[in-house]
């Protein structure tokens, strides 16, 4: 299969670096200043609801890293099978990079979830379809870093990391599913449909910029790491020697 030639310059690590560089500020800006309208209105403007009070509340926290955490491990596993057909070392990089934001993003929603559960279902913790298969998405995810890390030979790594990487997909349906498929008590989707959300307006609002907050500051968080796995990577080679102002070494 040829790939187009903007594909082949972006799998450049010079060329990547740089643009990333440029890049990042370009997320971390509007993300922060998202973050603070979409806190400000679900924290002030939205009202308390009905049922759980102010208790709501912490969706504006746990929506948004629930939904990180499958979404950046969509990213890692496009990435490693990208690693692995075209043997691009930069895919490689950028699902290395991802992993432990999405190791993060994931603990937060099992944490913020709990937080929720204790005053809503009497108990940090069920044994719910949901909730089991997201807990098995940060262990992936653990073992996804653990693996890397088991490895002198980083190509070795590379490769055992992607196919684990791809293995674990599967639990990605489970986890968006599992409200429907299984009886749980965990809620069911609030905004999939949005001609229909069962959630009013002043309350929506908040959330959705919350979530478009926290998908910037991931793409920033994972420029930033890429950059740092680049430089990692490619440390001997004549532009990461110029940048860092050091000699070349001699062989």
């Amino acid at each position: 299969m040829k790939l187009p030639t903007w594909f082949h310059k972006l799998g450049s690590p010079p060329h990547f670096y740089r643009l990333a560089t440029l890049l990042t500020p370009w997320f971390y800006v509007p993300a922060v200043l998202l973050l603070l309208a979409g806190t400000y209105g679900g924290l002030v403007l939205a009202p308390a609801d009905y049922q759980q009070g102010d208790g709501f509340r912490i969706i504006y926290v746990h929506v948004p890293s629930a939904y990180l955490s499958t979404m950046v491990y969509g990213v890692m596993a496009v990435a490693s099978a990208i690693g692995l057909i075209w043997r691009m070392k930069l895919a490689h990089s950028v699902a290395a990079a991802a992993a432990p934001i999405g190791a993060w993003f994931t603990f937060l929603a099992l944490v913020t979830g709990a937080i929720w559960g204790k005053p809503m279902w009497g108990t940090y913790w069920e044994w719910d379809p949901r909730l089991t298969s997201e807990l098995i998405l940060l262990f992936i995810y653990l073992g996804y870093i653990s693996l890397r890390g088991a490895f002198d030979d980083r190509d070795k790594a590379d490769r055992a990391c992607a196919v684990l990487a791809l293995v674990g997909v599967v639990n990605l349906p489970i986890i968006h599913y599992s409200v429907i498929w299984w009886s749980s008590i965990h809620q069911g989707p609030t905004i999939k449909k949005l001609d229909a959300p069962s959630i009013t307006g002043d309350m929506l609002w908040p959330l959705l910029v919350m979530i478009l907050a926290y998908t910037l500051i991931f793409a920033a968080l994972l420029l930033q790491r890429v950059r740092a796995e680049v430089l990692d990577r490619e440390r001997n080679a004549r532009w990461v020697l110029d940048i860092m102002g050091a000699p070349a070494q001699g062989n």
